[in-house]
């Protein structure tokens, strides 16, 4: 059973690492694509985030690469530096869709509460994960072997599967938040004119990219939740 787990393991890791070096190409490139509206990222989403009248909402830089989020709980977006200060088709893009999350918020889009609200059980549901697992791992060899820990495993691969779907459900979820976020971003940009042409095609495509990687990180907890109740069953 754990080789299996690991072969998964390292195929997802493989699918999600290469998404996410073709994400990081595509927003290198656009970093590279000025706009002719000459914006920085900062002044992007202040302008939409005028637009929807969210003057509550501050907008800070931060730290890194790709480390652009809106936070719900304080009202913040953050930019990292080179979306921040950027005028590129890339900060365009990032900013703006981030924006579409405080949008989200100020509207209390389903989704979007959805999964703030089982973030504290995602948290503490990944952190037993690994030792649940291993506990089934234990279990079941004991109970291959002598009899003796036979249902104990079952009992733990069983929790492993409760544990593994929590974090299934919320990347499900996550899926309409990011995908409506940058569908905003995107009618926004388009509307004002701030993007157009080939600019509103460059910033569709980085969203695109950012929006495989949730689609990538889906789809391997779907499969890890269906091995895992594939080898429960095998056991019965």
């Amino acid at each position: 059973m754990y080789g299996g787990y690991m072969i998964i393991t390292i195929i997802c890791a493989a699918i999600g690492g290469i998404i996410g070096k073709v994400l990081q190409s595509k927003i290198n490139k656009y970093l590279q694509v000025p706009m002719r509206a000459g914006l920085s990222g900062a002044e992007v989403a202040k302008q939409m985030l005028d637009h929807y009248g969210l003057h509550d909402v501050r907008i800070v830089q931060g730290q890194g690469f790709l480390t652009d989020h809106y936070n719900p709980q304080t009202k913040t977006i953050s930019l990292s530096p080179h979306i921040y200060q950027g005028n590129s088709v890339a900060s365009a893009a990032v900013a703006a869709h981030e924006c579409g999350h405080a949008v989200q918020h100020a509207e209390a889009y389903g989704f979007l509460q959805m999964r703030s609200a089982i973030v504290p059980i995602v948290q503490l549901s990944s952190r037993m994960q690994q030792f649940v697992l291993m506990g089934a791992f234990m279990g079941i060899g004991a109970g291959a072997a002598g009899g003796g820990g036979f249902s104990i495993g079952n009992i733990l691969l069983l929790a492993a599967i409760v544990l593994f779907s929590i974090t299934a459900l919320f990347s499900f979820v996550t899926l309409p938040v990011e995908f409506d976020a940058s569908k905003r971003a995107l009618v926004w940009l388009d509307s004002t004119g701030i993007a157009q042409g080939a600019e509103y095609d460059g910033a569709k495509d980085a969203l695109r990219w950012a929006a495989m990687t949730y689609v990538a990180a889906a789809l391997s907890a779907l499969i890890m939740v269906l091995y895992l109740i594939t080898r429960l069953q095998s056991r019965n």
